[in-house]
């Protein structure tokens, strides 16, 4: 259910606005980008991009296409993951957790995941990961079963 709040007579903003919101922040953070430059880029204050990454001011479409541009994303990245999270859950299991991108050590991993420059390499390295992760997933349930 979507929750909606009144803001001072400007309008509605909805917890969408703040998911958007946190993930223009982690978007950012994960590029080493200042809200202040992010501003510059856009024609408008860092204290506005805070406004934006907290969710209390909404972001206008011509906005957040013009985000999505100076971040180097598809415009579609800032609602992935809105909503039911049910179809991930299925297809990582059920020890997902949403909140990981905020996590500094994941945030490393990724920066030097994109650092390694041959893709052939990178998906070896994605497929060790997924490897190591079937592997303990199979062990810590004949763990359980035992």
């Amino acid at each position: 259910m979507v929750k909606y709040f009144v803001s001072e007579g400007k309008g509605f903003r909805t917890d969408l606005d703040s998911y958007m919101g946190s993930r223009v922040k982690a978007r950012r953070s994960f590029l080493g980008m200042s809200q202040e430059k992010l501003g510059k880029y856009l024609g408008v204050t860092f204290q506005q991009i805070q406004k934006y990454e907290k969710g209390s001011n909404r972001i206008s479409a011509s906005t957040l296409y013009n985000i999505a541009r100076v971040l180097a994303v598809d415009i579609s990245f800032f609602v992935e993951g809105y909503g039911s999270n049910a179809e991930l859950r299925d297809e990582v299991g059920s020890d997902y957790r949403s909140d990981l991108v905020k996590e500094k050590e994941t945030s490393e991993l990724l920066k030097s995941y994109y650092r390694i420059e041959m893709p052939s390499l990178r998906r070896k390295v994605s497929e060790l990961v997924k490897t190591i992760a079937v592997s303990q997933k199979k062990q810590n349930e004949r763990d359980v079963d035992v």
